[in-house]
């Protein structure tokens, strides 16, 4: 791949090649979520359909879709209604993620909380992890009903993490890996691990797909915070610095405080420590990433977790969905949207 990863000239379309192998399937899975957030209550109804139609790339969806046909899931719906299920615990972490945040975009439209207000959001998550819960009992297996609760005790854990750390620019870089691996990277390891369950794979197979989620969910967010800074490229629904101007502490500032000399790191804390961050301080902390060739480090960093990702697959045989798993590890870092 090299030594730096130039975004805007890598084209990877695993992703697209993973939704078009599963199209009947995300179709199915986005009927189910639709008909899980009925509500005979006026406002869930209405912030419901406005959260279904926002979108999003069903990542985790998919994730579970897929893993379930590379194991072989061929009969019935669980993959479907598992699918779902994930999604709306994705779903709902965001609706509380951004009430955390005071987000007020996301996807390139106003978030819940900005077109009413932060109870109801919070409300309406909560909602949708009751039917997600509901969606578990269901399907009857214990080990994805055990998986998938404390999936969602991880998230919240990781957003509490997240909180205590909030404007902490000398944060350790192992106290940020542990942020997004409860956060983001759990997830990812529960939906890949979902797929495996409801087909009846070996352990074997089951801790393979298990830690290419997690691992893939690590490229991920790496990613996801490298892009926040990188003002070389043009996001859909994704404004540039909005991680910065929230005051989150990502890889690209921890990796960055590590850089400066002690002029520079006092400025570095002075920014973060202030209530409200400015275009200014936004052009000067992207000045010193430049020169200190951040970007260039996170990229860098983000690889070992692609490796890591792409060669535990190994254990399956050679197929096509393998193939798109496998290659869907660059484009968790190559994308840019």
């Amino acid at each position: 791949m090299g030594t730096v990863v130039q975004l805007k000239n890598q084209i990877n379309d695993s992703y697209f090649q993973l939704k078009y192998s599963l199209e009947d399937k995300l179709v199915l899975t986005e009927e189910k979520i639709k008909s899980k957030l009925t509500s005979d209550v006026e406002l869930v109804q209405k912030m419901s359909d406005y959260h279904v139609e926002t979108g999003g790339k069903r990542l985790r969806a998919l994730l579970t879709l897929g893993s379930a046909k590379l194991c072989g899931y061929s009969k019935g719906s669980r993959d479907v209604n598992l699918a779902a299920c994930v999604e709306l615990i994705h779903s709902a972490t965001l609706m509380h993620d951004d009430v955390i945040d005071e987000g007020v975009v996301r996807r390139g439209k106003a978030t819940l909380n900005k077109i009413w207000n932060n109870q109801s959001s919070v409300l309406i998550g909560d909602y949708l992890l009751s039917r997600c819960f509901e969606m578990m009992v269901e399907d009857g297996n214990l080990e994805v009903l055990k998986l998938l609760s404390s999936t969602s005790s991880k998230i919240a854990q990781g957003e509490v993490l997240q909180l205590q750390h909030k404007s902490e620019v000398d944060m350790l870089e192992e106290t940020y890996l542990k942020i997004i691996s409860a956060k983001t990277a759990e997830l990812f390891a529960a939906a890949t691990k979902v797929g495996a369950i409801l087909s009846d794979a070996d352990n074997k197979k089951k801790d393979a797909l298990e830690f290419y989620g997690k691992n893939l969910g690590l490229t991920f967010q790496i990613a996801d915070d490298t892009l926040d800074y990188n003002s070389e490229l043009k996001l859909f629904g994704k404004k540039i610095g909005q991680d910065f101007y929230e005051g989150k502490i990502t890889l690209p500032v921890i990796l960055l405080f590590q850089k400066l000399d002690q002029i520079e790191k006092k400025i570095l804390k002075e920014i973060f420590n202030k209530e409200l961050r400015t275009k200014d301080d936004f052009s000067r902390i992207i000045l010193l990433i430049k020169k200190y060739k951040v970007i260039e480090e996170c990229y860098q960093k983000a690889q070992h977790y692609i490796n890591l990702a792409s060669n535990s697959l190994s254990v399956f045989k050679d197929s096509k969905e393998k193939e798109i798993l496998k290659s869907l590890t660059s484009f968790s870092l190559n994308r840019n949207f």
